[in-house]
């Protein structure tokens, strides 16, 4: 294991920020309806067929949803990345230069339209898996 610039790697696992647990915490205790509903529908107990975490921390960021096996971060992303288009665009080019699939969902369009919201995921699941070569659960 080594460690740099606050950051704690392992060759089997992501960079991880240990500063960021009490914030990650916070998040997830937080959360928003959109990411709830995403959580409950689709991800808890494995409903998609992969382990799925929440508010996992990469590098120096906060993701809110990341499947290890699929390399896949989904963002459900609302009011609060209003105004924040830079600081995005660095935290996907830092995300998928760690080899990660990134995928965002607007918070509405998950409480609004969950049945095209779950249908795109689905088939982004099946895309990523093809992509990594995978066998489909």
């Amino acid at each position: 294991m080594s460690k740099g610039k606050g950051l704690i790697t392992n060759f089997r696992e992501l960079p991880y920020n240990p500063k960021l647990d009490e914030r990650a915490r916070e998040m997830q205790s937080n959360s928003t309806k959109g990411e709830i509903k995403f959580w409950c529908e689709l991800l808890r107990n494995k409903k998609s067929g992969y382990q799925f975490y929440r508010q996992k921390i990469i590098h120096h960021y906060i993701v809110d949803f990341y499947c290890a096996k699929l390399k896949l971060v989904v963002e459900i992303d609302g009011t609060s990345h209003n105004g924040k288009e830079e600081y995005d665009k660095e935290r996907e080019s830092v995300l998928k230069s760690l080899e990660l699939k990134v995928l965002h969902f607007n918070d509405l369009m998950v409480l609004n339209n969950f049945h095209l919201v779950e249908k795109n995921f689905k088939e982004q699941i099946t895309i990523r898996e093809k992509e990594l070569q995978i066998d489909s659960l």
